[in-house]
């Protein structure tokens, strides 16, 4: 599924990849999904502090831009799963350094940042 949302409006790959994971909830759904695939109510759960319309938005955001697969289950009561596309696994790996740099710098006792 290609990326499509502001053909041709990009200044460069950055702003492209913001484009896809800005918004305050989607890097954390997306290092939750590395892990392991999630239902709905999981991924609600383990990301205190979302609500369900936002979470809802979110992943449908990421699904569209091929990061995030939704895979339907045909049980009772219905399953619904979400996992990590190639692609969106290609993104987590992009964003481990800005993991680490974060770990380094603001979650140590390294000195604030001037």
């Amino acid at each position: 599924m290609a990326i499509g949302r502001r053909p041709g409006a990009y200044v460069c790959g950055i702003d492209a990849a913001m484009d896809v994971i800005g918004g305050k909830w989607k890097v954390l759904i997306l290092w939750a999904l590395h892990e392991r695939p999630y239902r709905f109510g999981e991924l609600r759960r383990g990301l205190p502090g979302v609500t369900e319309k936002v979470l809802a938005a979110q992943l449908r955001e990421l699904e569209a831009d091929g990061i995030v697969h939704r895979e339907e289950y045909d049980e009772v009561p219905p399953r619904v799963e979400y996992s990590l596309t190639p692609r969106g696994e290609s993104l987590n790996e992009a964003l481990g350094p800005l993991g680490e740099w974060g770990r380094k710098h603001l979650l140590t006792d390294a000195p604030a940042l001037q």
